[in-house]
């Protein structure tokens, strides 16, 4: 007889206040992240079914309902009030929250694997007279904790308001992806043809925009697949070529480099990136994580990896004394460096493993 598959845990939404989320109503962009959570929406309440009941009078970071749907019999409470509450099969909707297993939004705390960082989710009465501090709420819960420094801290900001203009204006992420490749693409030409002043213009519009369409689709629940492979292949594969064309520029902008030298410098930049990129996956396959957040340390030293922002830091710099070609000599080195870095993590790993001893996030520690 073949296994009969357990309908979805259902979701419903109390209320409806009359405002807008990053261009969606409250109701609607909750429904569809509870969707994509995996949870029922859209049907009648269903007694036999086991049910997440959501006040729409609070609005809450996704991570709660993440965490709710793995614990039945629990309500998430605010000052008394119950926000989210898991009801198991047979469970009437206007149960006692005081009957069940009670989360307090002020002082529990939550590991967010995904998004690489640990804090406290957060829970907010909504007041549909002024939106926005739920918006800046969502769209701070969005951001990965452990990332490069000029995401972290130079356009946060800014993109925050270009990712609420953004679904204001009914755009999908992956239109704003296909829009960064475009400025991709045009930094690459400014690049190779030693424009680098426009080209580093043109790099930050696409490095701003490589930051909303995540945040876009965060936002307003509207990730995918698709999207996340177009927009990390982008990721992936285009810093090389960046690299590439600023050491094929040097001699239009008068820093000509010998050729056999610049073919060393790239070969060790892209090495370094591709063993550095093996070294990542490596460590995921054999702990079930991001390197970056074994041990503190490792985090931080994500701010300043050798990747492509922290490069371009290097890269701007140089460029600011004249030395587009001293720019290019130095990411060589830091990417050596960073690698090496990397490198001996990984092998402090396995010796921490071969001793017997778990590896664990300091994300999730205690």
């Amino acid at each position: 007889m073949a296994e009969t598959i357990p309908a979805p845990i259902q979701f419903l939404a109390i209320g409806d206040p009359p405002v807008r989320l990053f261009g969606r109503t409250a109701r609607a962009r909750a429904e569809q992240v509870a969707a994509k959570a995996g949870l029922a929406t859209g049907e009648a309440e269903d007694l036999s079914r086991p049910r997440i009941l959501a006040d729409m009078a609070f609005a809450w970071d996704p991570a709660w309902l993440a965490e709710l749907r793995n614990r039945p019999d629990t309500a998430l409470m605010l000052d008394g009030r119950p926000v989210l509450v898991h009801l198991a099969a047979g469970r009437p909707a206007d149960t006692d929250p005081a009957s069940l297993a009670q989360l307090d939004a002020r002082t529990a705390s939550l590991s967010y694997f995904e998004l690489r960082k640990r804090e406290r989710p957060f829970v907010m009465p909504l007041d549909p007279a002024d939106p926005l501090p739920v918006e800046r709420a969502l769209y701070d819960a969005s951001y990965k904790g452990v990332t490069d420094i000029l995401t972290l801290y130079l356009w946060r900001r800014p993109a925050f308001w270009l990712t609420r203009w953004a679904a204001q204006a009914g755009m999908s992420p992956n239109q704003v992806t296909l829009i960064g490749f475009v400025f991709c693409l045009a930094a690459f030409w400014l690049y190779w043809n030693g424009h680098y002043w426009s080209g580093i213009a043109v790099g930050f519009v696409f490095m701003v925009l490589d930051t909303v369409d995540g945040k876009l689709a965060r936002t307003t629940g509207q990730s995918s697949k698709w999207g996340d492979v177009f927009d990390h292949g982008i990721d992936l594969v285009h810093p090389p070529f960046w690299w590439w064309a600023w050491l094929h520029g040097l001699g239009a902008a008068g820093h000509q480099l010998e050729e056999v030298y610049k073919g060393g410098l790239l070969a060790v930049i892209v090495g370094t990136y591709v063993v550095g990129r093996l070294i990542e996956g490596i460590f995921k396959w054999r702990f079930g994580m991001h390197i970056h957040v074994w041990r503190r340390i490792d985090s931080r030293f994500r701010l300043i990896t050798a990747r492509r922002n922290p490069n371009m830091v290097i890269l701007v710099a140089c460029l600011v004394i004249g030395r587009p070609d001293l720019g290019i000599e130095l990411v060589a080195l830091w990417s050596v460096l960073s690698l090496i870095f990397h490198a001996v993590r990984l092998a402090q790993a396995e010796g921490v493993a071969a001793r017997g001893r778990r590896i664990v996030s300091w994300l999730d520690a205690g």
